[in-house]
């Protein structure tokens, strides 16, 4: 009897990586995840996955800036997916030097195992902030990079390692650029669980920054799709190439909290906290997504409207077992 398939995954604690763990078991995997180590043995949101789904996973407590740690949890993987990073991007310009370490150096040590090890594909994640703001709409694959943070200069020189190693080495790497993704688990570092989790905790006179940039929103379940539509095409049709995931729709950020309002049935004003908006000269204003690619690629496209996502979000920042996981109170940088 041939027994599942093994696919690894770096950052599978997180917000896109517990959903995408939980898409892959259901595709019929086995997974082994890698959660960051730390000396309480959590889990993060792998530890909310339902019991039959958690039978499947293997977790291991590792770290992707050490070179060891990764080769060993790709060790007999027939896939892996890199998701694994640091992603704030206020806490970049406090710390660029960890961003660094994690989004440049972590990649490199999965690419250095991918290589040495054979691993059949590697999925790596990138992320919408490498275009900064929109030159052109909507944005493809082809849109010049120009990075306006660290996080974002990090996440594109993991891009460019990729790039290179598919060059110089033939690495079966496929680069996946997820547009804003959002859902439930998400940090409150986001501005939709920031609304979410600040009115789900009574408040009406909530607190925000720029209220004015655009992005194309992905419901969380959406992207895991695209992750496994990037995983599991044909070599041919996917490997050495980028893909962004995204809808092709954008809202303002003020729109978009006037519609949460609408889904929660709440009246929401805002007020504007000069803490949480970033250096004029960052701020990305514009992103929009032109993910026909990935579609020709390998079929894959967004399955859930934008207030269709966001009731599930809200359903679930509204559990109050959910809701006492956040600190709604503070701005969470």
């Amino acid at each position: 009897m041939t027994s599942a398939p093994l696919a690894a995954v770096t950052g599978a604690e997180g917000f896109i990586g517990s959903h995408l763990t939980e898409a892959l078991v259901s595709r019929g995997y086995r997974v082994r995840a890698m959660a960051q180590y730390n000396s309480f043995s959590s889990y993060g949101w792998l530890e909310t996955l339902a019991p039959d789904v958690l039978d499947q996973v293997e977790i291991v407590l590792g770290d992707v800036r050490d070179p060891g740690s990764v080769r060993g949890l790709l060790e007999g993987a027939d896939a892996a997916y890199h998701l694994a990073a640091l992603i704030a991007i206020p806490y970049s310009y406090r710390a660029p030097h960890s961003y660094v370490d994690t989004n440049v150096t972590g990649t490199l040590n999965v690419l250095e195992a991918v290589r040495a090890l054979g691993t059949p594909r590697l999925v790596h994640t990138s992320t919408s902030e490498t275009y900064g703001t929109a030159q052109t709409v909507p944005i493809t694959e082809d849109h010049p990079i120009n990075t306006q943070s660290p996080y974002a200069a990090s996440k594109a020189g993991g891009d460019r390692l990729a790039d290179s190693y598919h060059a110089s080495f033939d690495t079966p790497v496929v680069t996946l650029r997820p547009f804003n993704t959002y859902g439930p688990r998400q940090s409150m570092r986001a501005v939709i669980p920031t609304v979410i989790g600040q009115v789900a905790a009574g408040e009406r006179v909530i607190t925000l920054g720029d209220l004015r940039p655009t992005r194309d929103f992905s419901f969380v379940k959406d992207t895991a799709q695209a992750f496994l539509a990037a995983g599991t095409a044909p070599a041919d049709r996917v490997v050495g190439r980028t893909f962004n995931s995204g809808t092709g729709g954008e809202i303002s950020v003020a729109d978009l909290v006037t519609l949460i309002g609408k889904v929660m049935d709440v009246p929401i004003e805002v007020r504007e906290d000069d803490e949480r908006i970033r250096p004029a000269a960052s701020e990305v204003m514009r992103l929009v997504a032109d993910a026909s690619r990935l579609t020709a690629a390998t079929g894959w496209q967004p399955e859930h409207t934008l207030e269709e996502g966001l009731a599930h979000t809200v359903e679930f920042f509204r559990d109050p077992a959910n809701l006492a996981r956040y600190k709604t109170g503070i701005y969470n940088i």
